[in-house]
């Protein structure tokens, strides 16, 4: 059977997609993206879309800008979690001090996002510390973006509550 619609446009394009990635940054990862984009668009079933090569190559870009920022917060993550294990050795409290206040001040962040609600506190698991992107989130959980930043934005602000209480 012939492919027919996106499918068609996608196939004919393809190499030129993978060109357009490695040339955006994407380097070796432009073929995984195309791969990811190919999955997203062949379960999507939207109506005729009106110009399908720009759909493409929109679809790619902001495909990579998604893996980009992940593998960033990634980055920042770990650095920073370097950066904590490297200070932990000159710290003046005993090491089980710390581990005690480290599991109250998460429980009490729990504590803080529970209160929230659960798709409130889901919301900013999923993205701040998952690294997944907003509009992921969205679609995985069938709420609009506005309710997403809604959530973070909540989640946000009793937090920043929770760390003045704290000091």
């Amino acid at each position: 059977m012939t492919p027919t619609g996106i499918e068609a446009v996608f196939l004919a394009n393809r190499e030129k997609l993978v060109r357009f990635l490695a040339a955006r940054g994407a380097g070796d990862a432009a073929e995984d993206l195309v791969q990811d984009l190919w999955l997203k668009l062949s379960t999507r079933m939207d109506g005729p879309i009106a110009n399908p090569l720009a759909y493409l190559y929109r679809a790619a870009d902001m495909l990579m800008i998604d893996r980009y920022r992940s593998q960033r917060q990634s980055e920042r993550r770990e650095r920073d979690w370097a950066e904590g294990q490297d200070d932990a050795g000159g710290a003046e409290a005993p090491a089980a001090e710390r581990i005690v206040v480290a599991r109250q001040t998460a429980e009490r962040i729990a504590g803080t996002l529970a209160e929230l609600g659960e798709r409130p506190a889901l919301v900013f698991r999923r993205v701040r510390v998952d690294g997944a992107p907003q509009k992921q989130v969205a679609a995985e959980l069938g709420i609009s973006l506005s309710t997403v930043e809604s959530d973070l934005r909540m989640a946000a602000h009793a937090l920043a509550a929770l760390k003045e209480r704290i000091g």
